[in-house]
């Protein structure tokens, strides 16, 4: 099949581009690539590309492709906060704009990189892809609008799907360190405490970044009717946690960490603990292959390998928000997030 991947440079597309390789697709990429300075380690596989803002893509570039596995984005809360308008613009209005397109051009399959931020505060309770939606960030906001618009383009000809990945977590050659698990292990492995900035009460589903490229693949060779229009959760029941039992976990997996919970650590409203029994029984081919257990591991020896220091993953580097911000003051990229040289 031949497949357009936007945001192919980021955090996940680096991890899915080999795996879609693998299974014999022919992939194209379509990124701005604005974290090319957070390379972490190698392995970034080249492919043809567009080096392209999604929010400028043209009809010529959509031309010849069976399926769209739609990554780009801004990508998490604290980015999504910085400037809530430019979220909007990017995640919610450029998405539709590039499903009517593909749409437009014949592009039969349109898979939606989603989120379980849809679900925000929802609480202790099991959250199935029925269940409302209680965004309470921009991000999580962007997305349900983006999915409730996408949805209405659905017809015989243009089929897309929503998969609500849960926290990712993993290895990748543009890794981040704002999210929950890789963040724990970083504060570990640099400085011997496990920092929590939470009460550590919320529930998260988290799953392992190959699995989630995993979701993306069983979307593409799934037969039409499985998948039409359809909302998937991401993960596996067994992988929600309350941020304190992955601070265990992380305990368990790098000797002589003490957990530390921050001095105004207070509840977090952002609470979901959800069902994602749907993909598992709809789609067999999404086999998981990862737990908290073995990717804490994973992480661990990754950090191993470079030395990795608070100074790094708490610097402009890794961390998505600060990255960006630094752009800007050296105005590489002007305040539309769009480069400048």
């Amino acid at each position: 099949m031949r497949v357009l991947v936007t945001g192919h440079q980021g955090y996940i597309g680096t991890v899915m581009i080999p795996m879609l390789l693998a299974a014999g697709h022919e992939v194209v990429g379509l990124d701005s690539n604005l974290f090319a300075g957070s390379t972490f380690g190698e392995g970034i596989k080249n492919i043809p590309e567009l080096k392209k803002d999604i929010r400028d893509v043209e009809v010529s570039d959509l031309e010849g492709f069976e399926a769209i596995l739609h990554l780009a984005g801004l990508s998490n809360d604290p980015l999504g906060d910085l400037n809530p308008d430019l979220t909007y613009q990017i995640n919610h209005v450029a998405s539709v704009r590039l499903a009517k397109l593909a749409k437009q051009v014949g592009v039969e399959r349109f898979v939606f990189s989603s989120s379980c931020s849809n679900y925000g505060a929802g609480g202790e309770g099991w959250l199935n892809e029925e269940s409302p939606f209680h965004p309470i960030t921009p991000y999580g906001i962007s997305k349900v609008r983006a999915e409730g618009d996408i949805s209405q383009l659905a017809d015989d000809n243009f089929s897309p799907t929503f998969l609500r990945n849960a926290t990712a977590y993993g290895v990748s050659p543009r890794l981040r360190f704002d999210l929950v698990l890789n963040n724990l292990v970083a504060w570990a492995f640099a400085t011997g405490r496990i920092y929590i900035k939470s009460d550590g009460t919320p529930w998260r589903p988290i799953v392992h970044i190959e699995d989630i490229s995993r979701a993306f693949m069983s979307v593409l060779h799934a037969p039409r009717q499985v998948i039409h229009n359809q909302a998937f959760n991401v993960g596996r029941n067994e992988d929600n946690y309350r941020i304190r039992d992955l601070a265990t976990i992380v305990q368990q997996t790098i000797p002589g960490c003490d957990i530390e919970y921050a001095p105004d650590a207070g509840k977090d409203r952002r609470c979901y603990r959800v069902d994602c029994s749907k993909i598992i029984r709809t789609l067999p081919e999404f086999q998981p292959q990862w737990d908290a257990y073995k990717g804490a591991k994973e992480l661990y020896r990754a950090y191993q390998k470079v030395g990795l220091t608070l100074e790094e993953f708490e610097g402009q580097k890794y961390k998505r928000i600060a990255h960006i911000r630094e752009l800007l003051r050296k105005r590489q990229i002007d305040t539309t997030l769009r480069w400048k040289i």
